[in-house]
């Protein structure tokens, strides 16, 4: 390739940090906790969708089913390809994956099971046969080089994967993002990985902080190099602290999808409530396009937010001590059927604060399948009425009105609501 072509990560600040990303880039991602770089991941894939570009995602270590539900709306995307090289792999061709392909299940995106994913040979030419039928430059996800690893039965296999891929991939116009747990390889072969990719970040958890190293970048007059940035991830948004300080314009798109998120609607549930397409919801959040005035208009009477709060210093909207009954919103509680639970938030929708009140109700004889969120942080309910079942682990918990629950990190595995009436709860999220 004689000149390169800059793309976006997705994310406009590790762009600055890093120059941006150039077709044939191979990017290493060294992982503290091996869960640190799907947000990036995440970023790219969105991004890529928004531009039309083919996506491959090499996964051995989730099932399909699995990997669907971890990717939510980004598995709506029909230019999206998922290799699965983990059902005959660590899954060992059991049933009870195998029972994935038997079902009539329709996905927007292709999933390719590849029979043989011991055989690293068979993985290659699945994956280049894949490529040379799709069109311009390709975006593609290896979640992990330690799954490779564990499958494989070496690092002898994975230097040898990687020592012929990432040269192929270069010429091949891709983008390729590589994920691998620091702590699971040896120091040899991360040097010899590092030696050969264009790119490589360390991301680190030091403290309850996370931070991202540039420890190399390929053809780029970079200051940032062993620099680290310390960076936040709310809702699987990534804001970096030098961002927080210095930015000085109003981020429509991160405003955006931080209401959007809040309302518990995902970028097609949004875009069909405001009849536009999935990719315009996602181009705007990515900050590629402005939303036409009606458009914008729309998104506001759907999210229940005045125009003004897109554009608001969040600073203003902290002042407020009192909210009447009326600016409390209904919010989709993902994956849970709504005649099972209805929530609402009793806060605004545009006010940022480290706590998030909810009212929820439990109908009798409803069952919860999972949580009512998924959140890292902690967790405060006091049950108003009715009776509660919860199950958290093995042990199954009996509440009564009055009784208070209290999740660190902890996230229940089933609700039920036992009794003749109604259950309520009031529920607070702890930022």
């Amino acid at each position: 390739m004689s000149e390169r072509q800059r793309i976006t990560s997705g994310l406009s600040q590790l762009d600055k940090i890093l120059g941006g990303l150039y077709i044939g880039d191979n990017v290493v991602w060294h992982d503290d906790s091996g869960s640190l770089a799907y947000v990036f991941c995440q970023s790219l894939m969105q991004v890529s969708q928004a531009l039309g570009k083919p996506i491959v995602y090499v996964s051995f270590d989730r099932s399909p089913r699995n990997l669907l539900e971890k990717l939510g709306p980004l598995s709506e995307n029909p230019d999206l390809i998922i290799l699965d090289c983990f059902t005959c792999g660590k899954g060992a061709s059991s049933p009870v994956f195998l029972r994935f392909y038997d079902e009539t299940t329709v996905t927007p995106c292709r999933i390719i099971r590849v029979d043989e994913p011991r055989k690293m040979d068979r993985v290659m030419d699945i994956l280049y046969g894949l490529h040379g039928e799709l069109q311009g430059d390709v975006r593609l996800v290896f979640e992990s080089i330690t799954g490779m690893q564990e499958v494989w039965g070496g690092e002898d296999y994975i230097l040898n994967f990687y020592s012929h891929s990432c040269p192929r991939l270069y010429e091949l116009n891709t983008v390729a993002y590589w994920v691998m747990e620091k702590k699971a390889h040896s120091q040899r072969l991360r040097a010899n990985i590092n030696q050969i990719a264009q790119v490589v970040i360390d991301l680190s958890i030091r403290r309850g902080t996370t931070s991202l190293t540039v420890l190399k970048a390929e053809k780029r007059d970079l200051d940032n190099v062993q620099k680290p940035f310390s960076y936040w991830v709310k809702d699987l948004t990534v804001t970096f602290d030098e961002e927080k300080r210095t930015k000085g314009r109003i981020d429509l798109g991160l405003r955006l999808k931080e209401m959007r998120t809040k309302r518990g609607l995902s970028q097609t549930e949004l875009a069909k409530l405001v009849g536009v397409t999935p990719s315009t919801i996602s181009q705007v959040e990515s900050n590629l396009i402005y939303p036409s005035l009606p458009a914008l208009l729309k998104m506001a009477e759907v999210l229940a937010v005045d125009v003004s709060s897109f554009f608001q210093d969040q600073t203003e909207v902290k002042k407020r001590i009192i909210f009447p009954s009326s600016e409390a919103s209904e919010v989709k509680v993902s994956e849970i059927p709504e005649e099972n639970i209805t929530a609402k938030l009793l806060t605004p929708i545009d006010f940022d604060a480290r706590a998030e009140p909810y009212f929820i109700e439990i109908p009798a004889g409803k069952s919860l399948s999972s949580h009512f969120f998924i959140h890292k942080g902690e967790e405060i309910g006091y049950v108003l009425a009715g009776k509660l079942q919860m199950k958290l682990d093995k042990a199954v918990y009996n509440l009564r009105p009055g009784d208070t629950v209290y999740l660190t990190s902890e996230m229940p595995s089933h609700w039920k609501n036992p009794g003749p009436a109604m259950a309520r709860l009031l529920w607070i999220k702890i930022k």
